[in-house]
């Protein structure tokens, strides 16, 4: 079984994670997937949005930290970087469902997302600098411009987790709903009714005036990045981390 589900229910494309037993932590393999997974949907005429949605309880727990230590990213074709550039460029609308925990990439992911469902088990946390690293996906540009320089500062500074009602508040999601998916769905549906070049000009136009300033930053982010990965400050985080990891 796949590790990322894909179906198409009408218009509408579905890209699930699939590994509810480790809460849907992302290995290489499952970016390389999404990259390819998402491309192909921007490329495909039948497919008018796509919703990004997940099995099990949570969105995703983020990068799986063994795998990520294994196969780090360390260079702008890297997978993780792939998959960022798919998120980035993708000219249809993106939906996302969002349910229990969604970690690092799985909260930054979504600036990048046209409309965010969650669900009231909804908490999400960009804990990057807790890992002695640095935010990514544009994060650093797109996070405070949405809620703020302050709010942004502290949740990345600290780490700390913030819950769906938080999140609607802040304008990261556009609405709370005890089944996210069956209403990211909805307006999935409402909007592959839509003309589809009047719904791709349109998310062009909402994109243009960001699009290559928020670029420009995901290319200084990966490289401060990829040195952080490196240093003895991450490394000490790592191992702090799998420590805590083991003995919970």
């Amino acid at each position: 079984m796949s590790e990322i589900l894909e179906t198409q229910i009408g218009a509408v494309g579905y890209l699930s994670f699939n590994r509810p037993a480790k809460m849907n932590a992302l290995t290489r393999g499952m970016y390389k997937e999404l990259a390819l997974k998402l491309n192909a949907a921007a490329g495909d005429f039948s497919v008018r949005a796509v919703v990004i949605t997940s099995e099990g309880d949570h969105f995703t727990a983020g990068n799986d930290i063994v795998d990520f230590m294994d196969n780090p990213p360390e260079s702008e074709s890297s997978d993780v970087a792939v998959f960022l550039a798919s998120l980035l460029n993708f000219p249809k609308p993106l939906i996302a469902a969002v349910k229990g925990n969604a970690v690092g990439v799985g909260t930054t992911m979504l600036l990048h997302c046209d409309v965010v469902v969650a669900s009231p088990t909804a908490n999400f946390s960009m804990p990057f600098v807790t890992l002695g690293l640095v935010p990514e996906a544009g994060s650093t540009f797109l996070f405070p411009a949405l809620v703020g320089y302050q709010r942004a500062a502290k949740i990345f500074m600290t780490g700390e987790s913030f819950t769906a009602t938080e999140a609607l508040d802040m304008g990261l999601i556009a609405e709370i709903n005890a089944d996210a998916l069956a209403a990211a769905t909805k307006i999935a549906e409402q909007i592959a009714e839509q003309p589809p070049q009047a719904i791709i000009n349109t998310k062009a136009l909402l994109k243009a005036s960001k699009h290559d300033s928020v670029a420009a930053v995901m290319k200084a982010e990966f490289e401060i990045f990829a040195l952080a990965l490196q240093s003895d400050e991450a490394m000490e985080a790592f191992m702090k981390f799998m420590a805590k990891k083991g003995s919970s």
